[in-house]
Order: structure tokens, then C-alpha cells, then sequence
């Protein structure tokens, strides 16, 4: 049976909420407890090639900003990351992880530095605002810590740019990957990122002026017909072939960065203090427990992964994959997965439980899937 979502004032809407109920969305999720439309009437793999081949709009208000401001700002997000942010430039995104005082991830932003004094972080699904704010309390800094009411808006796929250009002039062309700038529009400065959460070029606009929603959103739409433009959300084959993990799907609190595929995103010489620390210097000692992996498995074309496909090595579970489904263009079914120390080999083979007595041959891939490492082992399947 599928139920209704009940609304109320602690489920948000974002500032294009109106804007995809307009054009039919189908299906929403909550995330930061802000609503995200999940489907329109296209199928996954019909998104997917349009994500490839055109451009689409995406509401993700939910990712929601938490703003710290003040002379302790990069003081305040360096002890949330392991990830060493001296260095970072006004104008420049970067992905952290934040973890716990025992080093396990409780989310992984993208960090916006505005000014030296004052930082957005672009949370996945979890309350930052209040962690962020209770370190700041407890440590007795020198900041504000807020929630400013800010909806980005992604614009996705090979014809984003010219897009892109069409609505806020030529400066978007001098926009390196993870960077950003505060552009025009309709007499306001808001800032245009190239990102986004996908493989195809792509941009976020963080529109922070609600009543401005509608017109940003129908300036986009307008001038994206010429390029097939279509409502969209993050493509889950799209997403999975880029490698490109979900926190609270694909890890949780009880994971760290090293077990996640981050260990590039952690300082762990450097001479920075960050809550875990210890954990993550003994961790990378010893070696993980279990790694995030590729997993390509046989038989017919699988839909998504909605409760855990549990892994065995012979009657030995040995982890399992979050987040799944058939990929069209690679012609197999994937997976993104947790596996345990001993099992996660490039081209170990490897039994995927989709339920029972369905029980599929697999074998484990690096991620993302599209790596030259994994060609043979996709030919072998």
C-alpha cells in the first residue's frame, strides 16, 4: 500500500515547492525536513538519458545552509572536519566530511567560504544547525550560527551552461568546477555555483529571496525549451554510476570518512585539530573494517534498492548494498555497497541476496564505475 504524505508546518517547502506541483511531480521524500521531488511521469531510465542528453531543473531546496559567521567561523568548521580548510579561497566549494569526537560521519556538506568570516555548509540530511551551534556554545566562539532561508536550485546536464549563460550573462563561462560567484538577477546578487549532484556539467543557484522563486524558476524553464528542458530530481542510475554516495543510505553515523571512500578529504599529518581525530590517525593505522565498493551483479534488470541486498562469500555475510539498480548503459545491474576487510578486492567474486531464492553472481568493482579498472570485470559478468 502506498499512503499519502500528511503535511504540516514541520515538513518544509522550498521556494519552488508550487513551481514542480505545477508541472506534475509525482512523488516527494523529505530531507532536512524540507520536501524533495523524487519523480515526475518519465521512468528512471528515461531520466536518466535526458539527464545525458539535454538539461533539467531540479528543486533541492532541502539542501538547506548552515550559515556560521565571525571571526572564529573557520576556527568552528575546521574542528567539525578532517578535512584541512586553511587554505581555501573566497569563491571556492569543497566537500567535507564532519564527523563525531570518535571519528564517525554525522554529515558530508559542501563548504561555501563567502567571506574569511563567514561559511555556508550545504548539509545532506541531518540537524548540522543544532550541532554546529551547540560546538560553538560549548567551545565558546566567536560566531553566529543560523539557518538562512535559502533554496538552491540545480540546473543539470550538457546544455546547462549555454543555459546558464542565457539567464546570468558570461561570468558563468569563468566558472571552474567547485567554484562559485555572486551573480545578477531581477536587481539582486545570488550566488551561482558549478555543481551539483550528478556526472553531467552542471550549476546550483542559492536563490535566498523567496518571493523571487517563481521567476527564477520560470526564467529557467522559459529560456531551457529551446534546449528540451525537463523537471527532474537526482537520477538514483546516474547517481550510482558516478559513485557518488548518499548520507543515511549509503553511510550512516556508524561509518567513518576512511571506510568511506573520503581518506583524501582527511588531514591526518597536518597539524589541525578536529573532533575524532585520535580515532581516524589509529583507524588508518590498523586499516578499516570495511570499505565502500562497486558491485555489478547477473539477471534480469533490477529496480532500486529499497531494503538492504545483503552480500555473501559463501555462507559468510560479509556487508551488503545501499543503493541499487539496473544501469541501461553499462547493461548490468549495480550497486553501491559496504563490504568488510577481506572481501572488497577489485573482481572478487561475490553472491548479492536481492530476496528468496533470488540469489545473483557478483563481483566487486572501484567506484565510480566507469574507471578503465573495471572494463574487464564488467565484460566478464
Amino acid at each position: 500500500m502506498i499512503a499519502d504524505l500528511q503535511m504540516s508546518r514541520r515538513i518544509r517547502r522550498t521556494h519552488f515547492t508550487s513551481c514542480v506541483e505545477e508541472l506534475g511531480v509525482s512523488g516527494f521524500t523529505v530531507v532536512n525536513h524540507t520536501l524533495l521531488p523524487k519523480s515526475f511521469s518519465n521512468s528512471v531510465e528515461e531520466d536518466f538519458y535526458h539527464l545525458r542528453n539535454d538539461v533539467q531543473i531540479w528543486d533541492v531546496g532541502c539542501q538547506r545552509q548552515v550559515e556560521i559567521e565571525g571571526p572564529d567561523a573557520m576556527s568552528l568548521v575546521q574542528m567539525m572536519t578532517p578535512r584541512n580548510i586553511a587554505n581555501a579561497q573566497v569563491g571556492q566549494c569543497l566537500y567535507l566530511a564532519l564527523t563525531t569526537d570518535k571519528g564517525k560521519i554525522i554529515n558530508d556538506p559542501v563548504m561555501l567560504k563567502l567571506s574569511d568570516e563567514k561559511i555556508w555548509l550545504s548539509i545532506a540530511d541531518s540537524d548540522i544547525f543544532l550541532w554546529a551551534k551547540a560546538l560553538a556554545i560549548g567551545l565558546g566562539l566567536k560566531v553566529t550560527v543560523k539557518e538562512p532561508d535559502v533554496s538552491p536550485l540545480a540546473v543539470q546536464g550538457p546544455a546547462a551552461k549555454d543555459l546558464m549563460v542565457e539567464i546570468f550573462g558570461k561570468q558563468v563561462e569563468e566558472l571552474g568546477f567547485f567554484r562559485f560567484k555572486s551573480l545578477d538577477f531581477e536587481s539582486t546578487k545570488q550566488i551561482v555555483a558549478r555543481s551539483g549532484y550528478s556526472s553531467q556539467n552542471g550549476y546550483e543557484i542559492y536563490l535566498d529571496n523567496r518571493d523571487l522563486g517563481k521567476n527564477l524558476w520560470d526564467a529557467i524553464w522559459a529560456g531551457g525549451e529551446k534546449y528540451n528542458i525537463r523537471p527532474g530530481a537526482p537520477n538514483l542510475i546516474d547517481r550510482i554510476e558516478a559513485g557518488l554516495i548518499s548520507f543515511g543510505n549509503d553511510m550512516t553515523s556508524e561509518n567513518t570518512p576512511l571506510e568511506c571512500g573520503m581518506e583524501k578529504y582527511c588531514s591526518l599529518t597536518d597539524n589541525i585539530d578536529f573532533l575524532g581525530k585520535e580515532y581516524l590517525i589509529e583507524e588508518k593505522r590498523t586499516g578499516s573494517r570495511r570499505q565502500i565498493r562497486g558491485v555489478i551483479f547477473s539477471g534480469k534488470s533490477q529496480g532500486p534498492c529499497t531494503v538492504p541486498w545483503q552480500l555473501y562469500d559463501g555462507s559468510t555475510n560479509v556487508g551488503q548494498i545501499t543503493s541499487g539498480i539496473f544501469n541501461p548503459s553499462l547493461g548490468v545491474n549495480t550497486g553501491i555497497a559496504l563490504i568488510e576487510k577481506g572481501h572488497w578486492n577489485l573482481g572478487q567474486r561475490i553472491n548479492v541476496v536481492i530476496g528468496k531464492g533470488d540469489i545473483r553472481r557478483g563481483q566487486v568493482c572501484f567506484l565510480p564505475f566507469t574507471v578503465p579498472e573495471n572494463r574487464e570485470i564488467m565484460m566478464s559478468l
